[in-house]
């Protein structure tokens, strides 16, 4: 038996989201200030540049989080690497190493609460059931999820996509049914959501935060010829062609 106090209940902290087993909380002030740099918290305070955390009650359900994330934990909480066997093992570590993840997620079990560490980046919490049980994200973005939805690696589908778009071969794709956390550049309130019906959406640059798991992407020249291309000064872009979801950060990710 355990009791938090001084927490989610602390005056200074506001729970901004929750889905699923996860929980945002975003403090609203810095106090743990010193006259060197009380002017810096201030000003980011009200440019909303705060510190967010993840809480993860497990009683709801197990979750999977990105390795080095846990800050914390109270309770019946039991960490696991979540490999079922050796081929398992060389699964994950082959689909690390082309999506540029860590290769073992640590799985967190039992019904205690699990709290991740704070960042100054946005939180996101995803519905898969939102996005017919698949999504694809942009590389570095994942943060936790529900430990029953798969992890998979997703090839672009044209080679081109490594060499002249300056773009890795390989996307980190989650499907099932269940929460998804992301540590993102973006607040939600920024990101553009386009939804697709059997068309197509061409992007400069690496906008795109996450995507449908049915949506086809490739990268391509911005014109049918080298010369178009050329001429309208783009030269390659991020094509998601079919039916789905595109969430996009309008002013970039970088």
């Amino acid at each position: 038996m355990f009791h938090i106090k001084n927490f989610t209940d602390n005056d200074d902290i506001r729970v901004i989201n929750q889905l699923g087993p996860f929980q945002v909380i975003e403090y609203q002030r810095d106090l743990s200030v010193t006259p060197d740099n009380a002017q810096q918290a201030y000003y980011s305070s009200l440019m909303n540049v705060r510190k967010r955390q993840v809480v993860c009650d497990l009683s709801i359900a197990p979750v999977t989080v990105q390795a080095g994330a846990m800050q914390w934990m109270v309770g019946n909480v039991n960490a696991t690497t979540g490999i079922k066997g050796v081929g398992d093992l060389f699964g994950k570590a082959l689909r690390g190493k082309v999506t540029g993840e860590s290769a073992i997620k640590p799985e967190y079990v039992g019904d205690g609460i699990l709290v991740l560490e704070p960042t100054f980046k946005h939180i996101l919490l995803l519905d898969l059931d939102e996005w017919n049980g698949s999504v694809v994200l942009e590389d570095g973005l994942f943060l936790a999820c529900d430990s029953r939805l798969k992890h998979k690696a997703v090839m672009r589908s044209n080679l081109s996509s490594t060499v002249a778009g300056n773009e890795g071969l390989f996307n980190l794709g989650i499907a099932g049914s269940g929460a998804l956390c992301l540590e993102s550049p973006c607040p939600m309130e920024e990101l553009v959501e386009i939804t697709l019906q059997n068309d197509v959406i061409k992007i400069d640059g690496s906008m795109a935060i996450a995507w449908s798991g049915s949506l086809d992407f490739t990268v391509e020249r911005s014109g049918k010829t080298l010369i178009g291309s050329a001429a309208s000064g783009e030269g390659l872009v991020n094509v998601y062609r079919g039916t789905g979801k595109v969430l996009m950060a309008p002013v970039g990710t970088n």
